[in-house]
């Protein structure tokens, strides 16, 4: 009985320090997303930006800088990036939240768990 009673409170022990150690961690990594989230976004900001300069460079070449056609195509490339930028962030926050109800569902359920082995 005594051997069972230890073990059990080993057991208790090390599932609390277990849950305090997912938490910090679950934390850092939402940290650290959130940081590559926004060098993400730089990326492909200046990647667009660097579509938009071929286009102008290119219409520019060509002759046609002034022309209505190539401004319609040079509005509608920067419409098109601002859109790509718009879901992605969507998306993004889409992830990050999923991923802060599934890391609150495991305390909870971590919380459960003690107060029922309690």
């Amino acid at each position: 009985m005594k051997k069972t009673i230890i073990a059990l409170s080993a057991i208790l022990m090390a599932s609390s320090a277990f849950a305090a150690t997912t938490h910090a961690t679950d934390e850092t990594v939402a940290n650290a997303q959130a940081g590559a989230n926004t060098a993400k976004e730089k990326l492909h900001q200046a990647q667009n930006e660097g579509k938009e300069q071929q286009l102008k460079a290119k219409h520019a070449a060509e002759g046609k800088s002034d022309n209505l056609t190539s401004k319609a195509s040079e509005g509608t490339q920067k419409a098109w990036n601002k859109t790509k930028e718009g879901s992605e962030k969507g998306w993004d926050a889409t992830k990050e939240g999923t991923q802060k109800g599934w890391n609150k569902t495991k305390e909870g359920a971590s919380d459960l768990k003690k107060k029922v082995t309690e």
